[in-house]
């Protein structure tokens, strides 16, 4: 295991980055914070000392910090503790580092559409300005994303790698330069990372002090259900995170469920090997298909297919024989695209075989589309 050092001046790195009222306030201090373990006798945080409802004992408030975990983490990916956040999802990473950094009506965020929506919905939830830094039509960043960045006063810009929806790494030389340039935190969203044949940005916390790495257990570990997310930063950006979260927010069950699935990880390695494996069928089966016009290239366990019909159609068609994928023609540089996870081999198979009917069948939507 390595620690990330901090920076020798870490106020400099991080000046005019915090709120100011973020600084000044006094966390709140749980009983949990105030001792830690059991005792015989626990009467300080006002729990039921009964016991629970059900076969389960969830009486008692889970290790605010997550302690456990975070030392399993911290061997898996070669990172310090302290450099370790945990969230109730990777979206409440995405919403305390808009509340850490973003005055509400004064400071604002790049995105870099087409891209996860949550960010922005972030921002708008704290009355924070959105500044758009388009992908180009490849959905790689644009020749002169780092000279812009330099110039704006957002505090913080978002890249999603692999992006969703379009599946791509971003280029690893102009999210460097952006690191090297953009005054404000840089977030590099790596929900889809484990899919990718790529190094994880983990492994640049000490040369970057201002980068965050968002990943999850949503994807690649199959917990979707658990809602945890993991942000990876300096552990002088960790201590913020943990200054504004709330003093619980990952419950006993999802700590126990997630311990147990770090002690299973190398069953991570079976199920990625299967699911890309899936996703290269997918990649040799859906361009066969007479609708289909471009599949783009991805590091996801997702595709991006542009259809060169009524992409919308298509979609009402799959849904109408059960078949549910994520409609994206509204998304800017996605017109006439669905995303389409990849899933089992059986599943697979089936959209394949709607597809191809779909396309032999015209666009007369079955009765069965009454599904609402």
């Amino acid at each position: 295991m390595t620690a990330s050092p901090e920076p020798a001046a870490s106020a400099g790195v991080y000046a005019g980055l915090i709120r100011p009222s973020v600084e000044r306030m006094q966390p709140y201090s749980s009983a949990r914070d105030e001792f830690e373990g059991m005792a015989p006798v626990m009467l300080d945080a006002n729990e039921n000392s009964l016991g629970s409802v059900g076969p389960d004992d969830f009486s008692r408030y889970p290790d605010p910090h997550q302690r456990a975990i975070k030392e399993e983490l911290a061997q898996l990916k070669g990172v310090a503790p302290d450099n370790i956040f945990l969230g109730n999802g990777s979206d409440e990473a995405i919403d305390l580092l808009v509340r850490l950094t973003c005055t509400p009506g004064q400071d604002r965020i790049v995105v870099c559409p087409p891209t996860y929506g949550m960010y922005e919905v972030a921002a708008n939830l704290n009355d924070v300005r959105v500044e758009r830094l388009p992908l180009n039509a490849n959905f790689q960043l644009p020749a002169d994303a780092a000279d812009q960045l330099a110039r704006s006063t957002a505090k913080l810009v978002f890249l999603c790698s692999p992006n969703n929806p379009t599946g791509n790494l971003l280029a690893r030389e102009a999210i460097e330069s952006i690191l090297r340039h953009f005054k404000g935190l840089v977030v590099v969203d790596e929900a889809y990372g484990d899919f990718a044949a790529a190094p994880s940005w983990t492994t640049r916390l000490a040369e970057f002090p201002r980068l965050v790495v968002l990943q999850t257990f949503s994807k690649a570990w199959g917990l979707a259900g658990l809602r945890l997310g993991v942000a990876y930063a300096s552990a002088t950006l960790i201590g913020y995170l943990n200054k504004i979260k709330p003093p619980y927010n990952i419950s006993a069950a999802t700590q126990q469920h997630a311990l147990a699935a770090l002690a299973a990880a190398p069953q991570l390695l079976e199920m990625q090997a299967d699911l890309l494996r899936g996703r290269s069928y997918l990649v040799e089966q859906l361009p066969t298909l007479p609708i289909v016009e471009h599949v783009f290239p991805s590091d996801a366990n997702f595709l991006l297919v542009r259809f060169n019909i009524d992409a919308t159609a298509v979609y009402d068609q799959l849904r109408a024989r059960g078949i549910v994928v994520r409609n994206r023609t509204s998304q800017p540089g996605c017109a006439g695209c669905l995303r389409l996870t990849v899933g089992t081999a059986t599943e697979n198979d089936t959209l394949l075989q709607a597809l191809t009917e779909i396309g032999a069948g015209g666009l007369q939507v079955p009765a069965a589309a009454a599904i609402k």
